[in-house]
């Protein structure tokens, strides 16, 4: 009888070291590197179980590393499960507390590319055969063309212009590949069907849409929307911008969303008078200035990742008119080291006039803000295929921290 109790004790301490170690491990995985917290602070994570964290300090003498429990803020920090377990060593870092509006408007874009974007490549037919002047000197698709023997261009028609004054002599192109310089020689041929320089590439220029604003910031003016970049629609490359504007929309219409088939919002440019300055297309959002505050909401205060929660929240997005309005959603499940910076959450849309109406995400959604109690937590992003109840959603600490990049940017050159 005694040994089937101390088997049944081995049986289930083993059992329990092994699922210690398993949520050990997922718990490494999942949490992130770095967190940040409000100035004075500590750092508390929600979890289904407990985790615990101690600041990490060096002590001169030998080096030795020591934990307290006190004053955790920023600095160096052990996680621990059940404040015994230890977990990872993460950075925390204390940020001062960011007001910003949550908008959900609509709005229009135009975008023009730094240089032109290469869209295309093709055989160009020529009195001895085809020849494909580009793809033989190393062009690619998604190249940026800065500029052609010095000159820089800036339209499609700028480079078509210099190939075809070219007379068949080599010119010198400057380009840009995924940010690395580079620089090759293209020697144009004669296309037999006009007579014409031709180099064998499709570029493009411009850009321009429809998304939706996430937020304000009433001291600075500066704004982020769509919660992820503008790419190409033939490369998929995001879009180098060299300015960009953004105008009025108004939304006249709805494709709803099917298992499938994403739906959209339709909505057309109520003016061409510019409301504000697009300075940065990124993969969290675009960014820039507005000249005025485009809601008439209060600011409130943005959460940081680990406050976080599953559950309900709102989501303020506008399908119909220019006036957002606010809308039921779930936070299915939260990422806190999500490996993908847009995908941070997933958010099940809950609201039944939302459903009737869109089905529920679609594109021209991208952007709308998501508050849960009273904080502003993200973005909607993406929206799943096969169900459009459902989608994607950015963390609102990933586009500040990309618009205050560029706000540090502007001061440091200002300087």
């Amino acid at each position: 009888m005694m040994r089937k109790a101390i088997r049944w004790a081995c049986g289930t301490i083993s059992v329990l070291t092994a699922l210690l170690m398993g949520t050990t491990a997922y718990l490494e995985y999942s949490l992130p590197e770095n967190f940040y917290v409000l100035e004075g602070q500590q750092l508390h994570i929600k979890s289904k179980v407990n985790i615990t964290s101690s600041k990490l300090s060096e002590q001169s003498a030998g080096n030795v590393r020591s934990a307290s429990q006190n004053n955790v803020a920023a600095g160096n920090v052990e996680l621990r499960l059940f404040g015994v377990i230890p977990i990872k060593t993460t950075r925390v870092q204390e940020v001062s507390e960011t007001m910003l509006v949550p908008c959900g408007t609509p709005f229009g874009v135009k975008l023009c590319t730094e240089g032109v974007l290469v869209v295309g490549i093709n055989e160009i037919p020529t009195a001895s055969g085809t020849a494909n002047p580009a793809k033989a000197c190393g062009i690619k698709l998604g190249d940026v063309i800065l500029s052609v023997n010095n000159e820089k261009v800036k339209t499609n028609e700028d480079v078509a212009a210099i190939v075809e004054k070219s007379a068949g002599k080599p010119l010198s192109f400057s380009l840009l590949r995924e940010d690395v310089p580079l620089h090759v020689s293209l020697k144009p041929v004669v296309c037999s069907t006009d007579g014409k320089y031709k180099a064998g590439i499709w570029v493009r220029d411009s850009s321009a849409g429809i998304g939706t604003v996430t937020f304000y910031n009433p001291t600075t003016s500066a704004f982020g929307g769509l919660g992820h970049a503008i790419c190409d629609v033939d490369t998929g490359q995001i879009m180098p911008i060299h300015s960009g504007e953004i105008v009025d929309v108004n939304i006249n219409g709805v494709t709803k969303g099917q298992s499938g088939t994403p739906g959209e919002l339709k909505g057309s440019f109520s003016s061409s008078k510019a409301k504000g300055s697009v300075t940065m297309n990124t993969e969290t959002g675009i960014f820039g200035e507005l000249y005025q505050n485009p809601s008439s909401r209060q600011a409130v205060p943005i959460a940081l990742k680990q406050d976080i929660k599953e559950g309900s929240a709102k989501m303020i997005t506008t399908i119909e008119g220019s006036e957002p309005k606010e809308y039921s959603v779930e936070i299915d499940k939260i990422s806190l080291n999500s490996n993908h910076a847009t995908k941070n959450m997933v958010i099940k849309i809950t609201d039944p006039e939302l459903l009737n109406k869109t089905g529920g995400i679609v594109q021209g959604m991208s952007g709308s803000p998501i508050v849960q109690n009273g904080k502003l937590i993200g973005a909607v992003t993406h929206v799943f295929v096969n169900d459009p109840t459902r989608g994607y959603g950015i963390f609102i600490e990933n586009m500040v921290n990309t618009s205050n990049s560029q706000q540090n940017s502007e001061k440091k050159s200002a300087s």
